[in-house]
C-alpha cells in the first residue's frame, strides 16, 4: 500500500472510529478478520460492540476496510443475494433494498472504509470514508443486512467467527 493510501486508510479509519463512537456507546472492538474471495482479499471486517460484547441486538457497528476496487453497484447486487439466502425476502423488498444500497455504497478503492451501524432502535446509518452516506429507517432491513455477516445462517461462518473475536 503506498504511503497516501496508508495515510488515507488511517485518516477513514479515525473518522470512522469517532462515528461509531457516537451511536454505540463505550465501542469496543468484539472481533476483526480478512475476508476473502478464492485468492483475492476484499475486505478486513471490524465488529464493534458496547464493551466489546456482542449479543447480537443493536448498537453495534461493522467496519469494511477494502484491500481491492469494487464497483458500488457490485456491491448491493452481492449484499442482496446474501440477504436472501438468509431467508424470505419479498420481491418488493429486494428491489426497495437494492435500490437505497445502490444509492449508498459508491465504488471503492484500495483503503476505503465503509461503516455501518446498527442503532438501538433499528435502524442503519452507512458512513464511507467517515462521511455520512444515509440512515435507513427499516428495522427489517437492518437486522438481514448486519445478518449477511453474523448470523448463523451467513454463507462465510469462518469469518463470522473472525468478527465475534471466536476465530
Amino acid at each position: 500500500m503506498s504511503n497516501k493510501a496508508f495515510a488515507q486508510d488511517e485518516n477513514s479509519q479515525n473518522a470512522s472510529a469517532d462515528r461509531i463512537e457516537e451511536h454505540v456507546p463505550k465501542a469496543k472492538l468484539v472481533g476483526k478478520g480478512m475476508f476473502s474471495y478464492y485468492f483475492w482479499d476484499v475486505y478486513t471486517g471490524e465488529l464493534f460492540a458496547p464493551e466489546g460484547t456482542y449479543n447480537n441486538t443493536p448498537p453495534f457497528a461493522l467496519r469494511l476496510t477494502y484491500q481491492r476496487d469494487l464497483e458500488g453497484k457490485k456491491i448491493a447486487e452481492r449484499s442482496i443475494d446474501e440477504m436472501k439466502k438468509q431467508g424470505d425476502v419479498s420481491s418488493d423488498n429486494a428491489q426497495k433494498w437494492l435500490a437505497l444500497m445502490e444509492d449508498i455504497f459508491p465504488d471503492v478503492s484500495e483503503g476505503d472504509v465503509i461503516t455501518g451501524i446498527a442503532t438501538e432502535d433499528g435502524k442503519s446509518i452507512f458512513y464511507v470514508n467517515g462521511e455520512m452516506s444515509d440512515e435507513i429507517q427499516d428495522s427489517t432491513f437492518t437486522q438481514r443486512f448486519f445478518d449477511i455477516w453474523l448470523s448463523e445462517k451467513t454463507s462465510e461462518p469462518k469469518f463470522r467467527k473472525k468478527l465475534l473475536g471466536k476465530g
